[in-house]
């Protein structure tokens, strides 16, 4: 089709009976004439630079077409996950009790006013993430140094049942720890809430939330810890805990 188009093209009468040999080549004619004649050479190579150019552009702008749907996945309209990025994480809090607060005693000693280390949180659900941030047992480890964005909030649901819980004015306290090559972990953060609620009041709720900037090193560990685990349990947003680096 291109040959034909060239052909009804003004041009000289060689231009036109190199294009006829040059198309005769497709039924498997010799090539000694077109190889016999410079200007037919030439003109074949020209021909053949242009397909070239031609075929080179139409893979590219497929490729690039390829990779755009790739990334944005139109048929569920999501972005595909990163499978690398910079460090963060976001973790949501798990049903626990006080009756695990012996266990406590493995993140160190902790301050008489936040003795509960919160040993159990979420880290791959909906609302929870990791990214090159390693979770165990209540712990933040921290892989790559750097300064971090340490952040906590917790929804504590208190006074519990009863009427001498009523009684008494709790202080809602909430601590970030921050563990290093020390034997005894750090207070970082303390966040302290007071409330009094009618004695008629069968429970009251209470969010403290902290957050500070702080330079960390490779291996170390951050934990929470509160004053009392009569936590609303039942709501994943407002419960939660988490660290990102940022690039200052």
């Amino acid at each position: 089709f291109l040959f034909q188009l060239k052909a009804q093209a003004p041009g000289s009468a060689e231009e036109l009976r190199c294009l006829q040999v040059i198309n005769q080549q497709q039924e498997g004619s010799s090539l000694e004439e077109l190889i016999g004649n410079q200007s037919c050479l030439k003109l074949a190579n020209t021909i053949k630079a242009y397909v070239a150019t031609v075929t080179e552009n139409v893979i590219r702008r497929s490729a690039m077409k390829e990779a755009r749907r790739s990334y944005f996945n139109a048929s569920e309209g999501q972005v595909p996950p990163k499978t690398a990025g910079k460090p963060s994480a976001h973790l949501t809090l798990r049903p626990q009790s006080l009756a695990q607060d012996g266990n406590s005693k493995r993140f160190g000693n902790l301050s008489q006013s936040c003795r509960h280390a919160i040993a159990r949180w979420e880290d791959s659900t909906i609302h929870s993430h990791l990214q090159n941030i390693t979770y165990r047992d209540g712990r933040l480890r921290v892989n790559q140094a750097g300064k971090y964005y340490v952040y906590s909030q917790i929804y504590f649901r208190y006074p519990s049942d009863g009427a001498s819980a009523r009684v008494s004015v709790p202080q809602l306290v909430q601590c970030i720890n921050w563990k290093t090559s020390y034997s005894q972990p750090i207070l970082l953060l303390k966040g302290v809430g007071t409330k009094c609620w009618a004695p008629e009041a069968d429970y009251g709720l209470h969010a403290l939330y902290q957050g500070g900037l702080f330079e960390l090193k490779a291996g170390d560990e951050l934990f929470v810890s509160v004053s009392s685990l009569a936590i609303d349990y039942n709501d994943a947003a407002a419960s939660y805990f988490g660290a990102f680096r940022l690039d200052l």
